[in-house]
């Protein structure tokens, strides 16, 4: 396929309505962060676009712009008092890799101003093995190789993933 026939597949795919979707609610502590994740089943991969609001900003310039983002495998936003989104578990990863490669592990979120959105391609997973599951956001940066998770800090937003026109 040419190039430019990938590029408008992937606008023509954008176009469209997700074949999955997670609505993103902020914690207790955060109640202004929202957004929205959208998966895209491709002949590629799987495209997920975020778009977030409300992100906490850093106070100094060089303060940390990036939020760990990743599918977790639980199937609830719920929690308690100590983690409001405990029931959301870890992260997926059906084949028991180590972090940074589960299949739940997602490029960070850049906050510009509050405001972050993404697009990108991956493998790792099909839309159908993550309708269930959740999407967090994390108050701090993955650094991509603490085990299990990459010390991304507390949950501050969550969202079920949910499907609707399934190929």
């Amino acid at each position: 396929m040419h190039a430019n026939q990938r590029f408008s597949c992937l606008i023509s795919l954008l176009h469209q309505r997700p074949h999955a979707a997670a609505i993103l609610r902020g914690s207790p502590a955060y109640p202004e962060l929202f957004g929205s994740v959208g998966f895209y089943q491709s002949p590629y991969g799987v495209f997920v676009a975020a778009e977030v609001r409300g992100l906490p900003i850093p106070a100094e310039t060089c303060g940390n712009h990036f939020f760990g983002f990743h599918i977790h495998s639980g199937g609830s936003c719920s929690g308690n008092d100590t983690d409001p989104f405990a029931d959301a578990l870890g992260h997926y990863n059906p084949q028991n890799c180590p972090h940074p490669s589960h299949a739940g592990d997602l490029p960070p979120l850049l906050g510009n101003q509050g405001y972050a959105c993404q697009l990108f391609l991956t493998d790792h997973f099909t839309v159908s093995e993550i309708i269930d599951k959740t999407v967090i956001i994390h108050a701090g940066f993955d650094d991509f190789s603490t085990q299990t998770s990459g010390n991304a800090g507390t949950k501050i937003a969550c969202g079920l993933i949910r499907g609707w026109n399934l190929l």
